[in-house]
Parts: C-alpha cells; structure tokens; sequence
C-alpha cells in the first residue's frame, strides 16, 4: 500500500513537472514572436516617415504652345545601355528663317542707284540754231529724271514726215557711251545739207522727231521727242547728225 502512494506521488510529480515544462515553453515562444514584431514594426515606422518626409515633386506644368518668333530651347537626347548609364547629347535649335530680313532679296538695287536708257520720257531735248558751222543744227538733252540715263550711239532724227531715217555720221562714234547723271546734258549737231549741188534740191521743214537708240544696235527705246524747228529751216539727203557728245564743241567740231 505504501509503495503505490509512493508511486502514484512520483507521477503526480513527474505529470506537474511535464505540465510546467509545456507551460514555459509556450510562454518563451509567446515572448519570442511579440520580440520579433515589436523589433519590426519600428523599421516599418522608419520607411514611412522617411516617405512622409520627402518633398513631393511639383507636378509638372503642360507647355503652352510657342508664341510666333520665340526661339525652342535645345532639344536634349539620351542614349546608352540598358543598364541605365548613358550619354547626353545636346542638339542646338534649328535656325530661324526670317522672310523678311533684312538684305534679303536678292541684294536687289534701290531705283535711286538703278540706270536707265534715255528717252522723251526721262529727258529734255531741245534743238537750236548756231551760227557756227553754217548750215548746223544744235541738238541738247537733258536728264530729268532722278536716276542716272546712258545716251547710246545717235538720235535717229525724222524731218516732217520724211520716210527715211537722217543719215548718221559714223566718224563722230565717241570712245564710250555718253552716261548723263540728273541735270546733266548730251548734245549732237545736225548737219543740214551736203555740197551744194550733190543732190536734190534742199526742202523746208518745220518739225523734227527725235528717237533714241536701245542699247542693242539699231534698236529704239522709249518714247519719242517732238520739237519745233527754228524758222527757214532747209535739210536735204545728204546732210547728218553725229552721235551724241558729252561736250558741245564736241559735237560742233564735224
């Protein structure tokens, strides 16, 4: 009888002691778990106060469309690996064209520094009479206008309504063609007629046209001048008119 109480209290013990074993165990892995979340949640606090505590980025405006003439701003690329290195490159904005620059066109002249032929319309022609050489006619133009004229080779003169134009003197030919800036004045002399005796009869006239030679040879430029001529005027087939002369005595020489 005394054996088994004995007995039945070492198990009791042995149940108590396994009881509390369990007990523990519980408790250490219980503090184990609560240890390891409560060292983790402050690292979790940690990430998003650092977030928090970052500026936002502005967010970034939409550009409004380039007023007429404003310049781009240079236009910026990158190139390189997927790894994330790279090169920048800047490439400048294409240059501006501007239709309206100035220098421009084409270096074009102004109509002050432009010339021009002379003719009736830019000119004043006038036709006199002169005691030396008998028999002459002194024929004057005039630039009138404001742009520099060239009076090319010889009036080609009509008397009344004569079919043919009046001979040209091809000896009084000048070295260059007479140039006549604004105001300035050309001048060619008429001869009236030829030897007496060499040909028909010398015919009155009273008006004279005056046409002015192209640059071209032969050719006719412009409008022609009608003048007046003095009285008792007298012409005949074999007289002339020099080409035109930048001085009177000049033309008054043939």
């Amino acid at each position: 009888m005394r054996s088994n109480r004995i007995r039945t209290t070492v198990l009791g013990a042995t149940a108590l002691l396994a009881a509390l074993s369990l007990t523990a165990c519980g408790a250490d892995n219980s503090n184990s778990e609560s240890s390891k979340a409560g060292a983790a949640a402050p690292v979790a606090n940690t990430i998003d106060k650092q977030a928090t505590s970052q500026p936002e980025s502005p967010s970034r405006p939409r550009s409004a469309t380039p007023k007429a003439g404003a310049t781009e701003a240079p236009v910026t690329k990158t190139s390189g690996s997927g790894s994330g290195s790279g090169t920048t490159k800047h490439t400048a904005p294409p240059a501006r064209t501007d239709a309206n620059k100035a220098g421009t066109t084409d270096g074009t002249a102004t109509s002050s520094t432009k010339t021009a032929t002379c003719t009736g319309g830019n000119t004043r022609t006038s036709v006199s009479k002169v005691t030396r050489p008998i028999n002459h006619l002194l024929l004057t133009v005039t630039n009138t206008g404001n742009r520099t004229c060239y009076a090319y080779y010889a009036p080609k003169l009509r008397f009344d309504d004569a079919q043919a134009v009046f001979p040209i003197l091809e000896d009084s030919q000048p070295q260059a063609v007479v140039t006549l800036n604004p105001g300035e004045s050309a001048y060619a002399s008429i001869g009236l007629t030829g030897e007496p005796g060499a040909g028909p009869a010398p015919r009155k006239a009273t008006h004279l046209q005056v046409n002015f030679a192209g640059k071209n040879p032969g050719s006719t430029s412009g409008t022609a001048a009608e003048l007046n001529l003095p009285a008792n005027t007298v012409w005949d087939d074999n007289g002339f008119v020099t080409y035109w002369q930048t001085e009177m005595s000049d033309a008054l020489q043939y």
